[in-house]
């Protein structure tokens, strides 16, 4: 399945968890991520789905289980997170917004900017 969807700033705190969480994201993925998403918005609501994995708010010391679903952004291995909250509607991100991470900046890489497109290809 290939999602389409535009480059949007986000709210800046994802570097702070990703810190936290980074030992315990290793374990679960084998990718040393880099510190910050890529927010992408899509144009309708993306349910995640098959091969979802979970890292455990006591993994990683959080406030929140945050869940993993493995995808391809420009040809490298990325993850798009949500957390409890955002899975549920009650967080600060509507169903449409994906945080992909990976262990590449992608915006410093390929020069992208706010309303960019992109693909993401859900593996």
């Amino acid at each position: 399945m290939i999602l389409v969807g535009k480059i949007k700033s986000g709210l800046g705190e994802a570097s702070f968890w990703m810190k936290k969480a980074e030992e315990a994201f290793y374990k679960k993925t084998g990718i040393k991520m880099f510190y910050g998403t890529l927010n992408v918005e899509l144009d309708n609501e993306y349910i995640l789905k098959e091969n979802i994995n979970v890292l455990h708010k006591d993994e990683y010391n959080g406030m929140q289980d945050v869940y993993i679903q493995e995808c391809e952004v420009l040809g490298h291995k990325s993850y798009i997170i949500r957390t409890d909250k955002n899975m549920s509607k009650f967080g600060d991100h509507p169903l449409n917004l994906l945080e992909i991470i990976s262990d590449v900046n992608f915006r410093e890489k390929y020069n992208l900017k706010d309303g960019d497109e992109i693909q993401i290809i859900i593996k």
